[in-house]
């Protein structure tokens, strides 16, 4: 079965975004669990570093995932919206 990527491009690249963001918050995550596992084995406690660092790898996961969906998604042109509204008063 062949792929035919000409005629599901956004199909795809949709697919990949997500694809992206699920990659980079089980990243950030499963990264800091791991620091905080050698921390807590290192210190001798019992499950405090991973809690902390679990979830600062939740927020900088979010964190960098929310920057990427803005890196994505069309930004809107403020002068252009004002000079829409500016040609729709001269019109009268």
């Amino acid at each position: 079965m062949f792929f035919d990527y000409k005629k599901n491009r956004p199909w795809a690249e949709n697919l990949q975004i997500v694809m992206q963001l699920g990659l980079t918050m089980a990243g950030c995550i499963l990264f800091c669990f791991y620091i905080g596992l050698k921390l807590d084995e290192w210190l001798g406690t019992k499950g405090i570093f991973i809690t902390i660092f679990i979830l600062l790898g939740v927020v900088g996961g979010a964190v960098t995932a929310y920057r990427q969906i803005m890196e994505v998604t069309p930004k809107k042109n403020k002068d252009s919206k004002d000079t829409d509204s500016s040609e729709n008063g001269r019109r009268h």
